[in-house]
This record gives C-alpha cells, structure tokens and sequence, in this order.
C-alpha cells in the first residue's frame, strides 16, 4: 500500500491538536522511501511552525547512535565485545572491585552491566567532560551485579562514549560526525547546542509554557541523551539498519553481522510497559508485537520526546518527535494507525490497570528496595491496599519530595501506581528476581534489588 501523505499529514494534524502537542514531527519509511511530516509550532511564545527540517533534542535515542558507532569499530577490529571496560580505560571502576573487573562493551550496550542510570554529573563543556564523568562516576553504586540482570543505564553509554574517544583518537562528539552523520548525509543531525543555532530548533513545553531554558544536560550526556536531530534523518538512520549496514549511496557504515547483532535479544525485560520492551539487543530496544519482532527506542529531555519503531519484514520505520503535551497520546493513537495499516501490526494498549483488579496478598513483596539514589518502600496499608513510597536519597534528595501512591494488582507481580503526586498516568511497578534468585523491583526500567 503506497504513503498517502494527505491523510497521515490530517491524522497527525487531529491527534496533534487534541492531545495538546504544540508541535510534531513524524517520519515513515515506507516502500524504500522517507516521507517526512510536520504540525504545530516548535514555540508557543513565537508561534514559529515546526518544519519537516526542524530539529529537536533525542533524548536516549541518542544511545543508539552510540551502539551503532561501538560496532562499527567492532567491525574494524578495533574493539572487541567482550573485553573488560577497566581494560579500554584503566580509570574506570565502581565501588565493587570484582565487578569493575568484570563489566564488558558487550553488557553496557544491553544495560546488563549493573551500572545505574541517574548519575548527572556536569563535567564540564571541555572535550575532556567524558573523561572527568568516568572517574566522577567511579563511587557510584551498581544497581545490581553485571550480568545478573537489565537495568536500564544512562551511566553505561557514557563510559561507552568514553571508550570510542579512546578507541579512535577523536571526541565522542566528532567520532558520531566521522561515522555516522557523514557517511549516511545527516545534515540535521549533530550533537552540540551551538550546532543547532542555525536551524529552526523545537522548545520544550511544561503545560502551556515553553521552559526558561532549551537544554539543561551537561556535555557528557551525549552519548547517553544528546543527539540534536529531524525525524526525517532519524529515519534515514533507520533505514541503514535495515538495508544491511549500508548507506543511500552504497557506503557501507555496518557489516550485516553487526546489524544483525544489535537486534538479537540479549536479556528479557521484565517490565514491558515503561518503554514498550519485549527484550534488549545491543543498543536497540527490541519489540515482540504479537509474534512480529520489531526494534527501536525512546527518549526523553525536559518535555521533548522522541519515538522510533521499525518492523524489519516491511521495511518500516516510523519516527515522532514531540515538544510537549500528551505526547504519549499521540504516539499511542497515532503509531497504532501507522503500523497497522503499514506493517500489520496490532501495537498493545497503553499501560492502565484493569477494571477488575486480581486480589494479591502484597505480604510476600513488601519490604525496602534500594539502589543508587533511591530507596523504595513497599507496605501494606491497614484497609489492605498495597502502598509504594520511592524517595531520592544522598546525591539524588534534592530531586523531589518523596513520591508515595496506591498500589493497583494487573497481575500477582506488576502493579500500577495509581494518582497521589506518582503523576496523572499509572505507572508500572514489576517485581522480579536477579540471576541468583534474589528479589527486586522494577520502577521506570531500573532492577532495585530488595534489603529487607
């Protein structure tokens, strides 16, 4: 079925509106070709419109780009998957001393290396910010042990910035430039603020009111969260993953056998909700919708969100940029249609919990869970309903107020957090266990490991 631009153009259009975005970008790699679509405006201030050469902030789609130049060094023989990080750079290490032995580039493209996610650290706008960030990131406790379970890691992918720094000479930065952007002629996509000044740039929106400031992330946040992009390159970013590793005009960026490792499954997630994610690869969020295996990821910064789902057997990629609002909204209304008309996919509904909730004994679950910067209490209140409590403690207290909600049953191990100031929509709470047995608890894709 061929792109009928004028009714994606009216769909994005409605749902825009009435999901309260002010401004969208959405790509579609449909047929071999990219079509690229814009709505709303990219500030509510000025009332300047969102173009389909607009560029907005990528969030942890940025972690993708960053994979995908780890495998290409791995491609050129000058890394290799399996090696210890400690050996790349002899300055990195974690407050335990046998796993910084053992943390490899292999566990920290697929988050398995234990490493955290919610160490922000402002090293600085110098080239050497990644450096400092690693040896900062030295007393930073693990979520849990490597290789004992996913837990998502922004802290992971910046030592994987720092090891292709060391690897080819060159900052992160111009290493993303020399072997990505040039090769695949990304000319709206770059990975510095100042770079971004000459194009039209999306604002973030928090409510009706564009934030006092575009990008509050350090420099070391590149690798992790950093890409400054259009829809339209994202999916041209895409489309090389899925013509096997080469480039539009036949420059081959990826071997096929790297493209292929980066979308098979390394570990299953045990919350599926947070991100959409079956399982992760290397890099690649990866997708299971009803038997048709997909891949891509989200990210998120200040109030900008971005969404990438590609379905390999159609040869589609859809990308959505937004800049506020119920973004979540649209990408659920608006991806459903796309994918199902375009890739036969039926995308599962928003996580909500269920009219009837299952009656769950929380006896066996409850108790204090507690990883870097966070502590989170699970109870039992006296009329019986089950009750959360996630409070940021130590570097992280200044964060927020503690956060404390209702627990609402879907199954006899997830749960919704429901209202109170957990925030409008319910948010998944998954328990589950390391490799050795040992309980935790899943909140927003990071394994907490239970201490009492």
């Amino acid at each position: 079925m061929s792109f009928n631009h004028a009714h994606w153009q009216q769909r994005l259009d409605t749902l825009r509106a009435a999901h309260g975005v002010p401004g969208a970008s959405l790509a579609v790699l449909a047929d071999g070709e990219v079509h690229e679509l814009a709505s709303g405006v990219l500030h509510r201030g000025t009332g300047v419109e969102v173009t389909t050469d607009s560029v907005f902030l990528s969030g942890s789609l940025a972690k993708t780009y960053t994979a995908t130049v780890v495998l290409n060094l791995v491609d050129a023989g000058a890394l290799d998957l399996d090696t210890p990080i400690v050996k790349l750079l002899p300055e990195f290490a974690t407050p335990d001393p046998v796993a910084t032995e053992q943390i490899t580039v292999r566990q920290l493209l697929s988050h398995t290396g234990g490493l955290t996610c919610d160490f922000t650290y402002d090293s600085g706008r110098g080239d050497d910010c990644l450096a400092r960030y690693v040896e900062a990131a030295a007393g930073v406790g693990l979520d849990c042990p490597p290789g004992t379970a996913l837990s998502y890691s922004s802290v992971g992918y910046a030592v994987l910035g720092r090891v292709v720094e060391v690897v080819t000479g060159k900052t992160w930065d111009q290493a993303v430039k020399d072997l990505l952007f040039a090769p695949l002629g990304l000319e709206h996509s770059m990975t510095l603020p100042e770079e971004a000044l000459r194009f039209r740039v999306a604002m973030s929106h928090l409510g009706e009111e564009p934030t006092p400031a575009w990008d509050l992330m350090p420099r070391s946040a590149g690798p992790y969260g950093r890409v400054i992009i259009s829809a339209g390159d994202v999916a041209r970013f895409a489309k090389m993953h899925l013509d096997g590793g080469v480039a539009a005009d036949g420059t081959r960026v990826l071997s096929s056998d790297a493209v292929a490792l980066m979308q098979r499954r390394v570990v299953d997630s045990p919350d599926k909700w947070t991100v959409s994610a079956d399982g992760w690869g290397l890099g690649w969020t990866l997708y299971d919708w009803n038997g048709v295996a997909g891949f891509g990821h989200d990210g998120s910064s200040v109030a900008q969100h971005s969404f990438l789902r590609v379905v390999p057997h159609a040869g589609v990629a859809v990308v959505l940029l937004t800049n506020g609002g119920d973004f979540d909204g649209l990408y659920h209304e608006l991806f459903s249609d796309l994918l199902r008309e375009l890739a036969d996919v039926e995308m599962p509904a928003p996580f909500a919990p269920p009219g009837n909730p299952p009656a769950v004994d929380i006896t066996p679950l409850a108790g204090t869970y507690v990883r870097e910067g966070v502590i989170t209490t699970i109870s039992r209140a006296d009329d019986g309903t089950a009750r959360i409590r996630y409070e940021f403690v130590d570097g992280m207290k200044d964060l927020s107020p503690p956060l404390e909600a209702e627990l609402v049953p879907v199954t006899e191990t997830v749960f919704a957090a429901c209202g109170e100031n957990f925030g409008a929509n319910p948010v998944p709470v998954v328990f589950s266990k390391l490799a050795d047995g040992s309980p935790c608890v899943y909140i927003g894709m990071r394994a907490t490991p239970k201490t009492s």
